[in-house]
């Protein structure tokens, strides 16, 4: 086997990882507000990756590209856990989707050349998400809030998986996952004090919870991810990413008994089809070399 094609097999794995964890993170929620979480799964997931990647010691390149990449895993995560608290795990998994259409998008900024089919994709995915966030009932004004902070979050995991393609070229993963994973629980914790109506009431279902997400979800799946993303392009990675919000909706389904409507199920489509159009019809976008 490749190692191509084993970062990719193990990319699909984490995918599995996260769109399970929605649902996870979705009941966590109930006994934590969103910073504490975040920076319980976090601060625990760094230290871990600290110790068994890292040895304990940090190489000084990858301290402020690792710091880059985790002020948009922040910024991401705080979008996405947030969201969830007002939204259902299956919208949200399905708005985070977004971020896989806007990484051809992004990579214009690093010189690519933006294809027809780049384009098609992201009008596939404005449509689904207009379906989704969007008041399913006529009469009702606005739209859900939660659904928005996961949109916001889903641009910065689109800044997030570019850059990872970028850095992860000259430094090793061993360093630079400890460091974003880290710096994510450090603003968290800074954030904390300034969330309204922040909680944390310790239970089994929250213990749980945060060792699953710290463990699998983050610690073994951010290593794998800037390991694999060393052998695959950014593009390759967005098109498995976009699993995830099938698994996620499999998962709710299953646990939560969580019910798809017609309009969640026209977006969603619409969304999936953005995600591969331009992979399938418009051919890999090459990942940027630095000099």
């Amino acid at each position: 086997m490749s190692k191509r094609t084993l970062a990719e097999l193990l990319l699909v794995l984490i995918t599995l990882i996260w769109g399970a964890t929605f649902v996870v993170v979705k009941e966590a929620l109930n006994d934590a507000s969103p910073m504490p979480f975040i920076a319980l799964r976090f601060i625990l997931a760094g230290a871990l990756l600290l110790v068994v990647l890292a040895r304990g010691q940090i190489d000084p390149k990858a301290v402020a590209p690792g710091m880059v990449l985790g002020l948009f895993l922040w910024l991401g995560y705080a979008g996405q856990t947030s969201g969830l608290v007002y939204t259902t795990p299956s919208k949200s998994a399905f708005i985070t989707g977004f971020s896989v259409i806007l990484v051809p998008l992004l990579m214009v900024f690093w010189g690519f050349r933006l294809r027809a089919a780049s384009l098609a994709s992201a009008a596939f995915g404005l449509a689904g998400i207009s379906l989704l966030v969007s008041p399913s009932d006529s009469t009702a004004l606005g739209v859900n809030r939660g659904d928005l902070l996961v949109l916001l979050g889903s641009v910065a995991f689109a800044f997030h998986i570019v850059l990872v393609g970028v850095y992860s070229r000259r430094i090793s993963f061993l360093h630079l996952a400890p460091v974003q994973i880290l710096t994510v629980g450090v603003l968290a914790v800074v954030a904390w004090p300034f969330s309204p109506h922040a909680f944390l009431h310790g239970s089994g279902r929250l213990i749980s919870a945060l060792l699953v997400t710290a463990i699998l979800a983050t610690a073994f799946a951010f290593a794998v991810q800037n390991w694999a993303q060393e052998f695959t392009p950014p593009a390759h990675t967005a098109l498995i990413f976009a699993l995830e919000p099938v698994f996620a909706a499999i998962t709710s389904r299953l646990v939560l008994g969580e019910h798809l409507g017609k309009r969640v199920l026209m977006g969603a489509g619409l969304i999936l089809a953005g995600m591969v159009f331009s992979e399938i019809w418009g051919g890999a976008v090459p990942t940027p070399v630095e000099g």
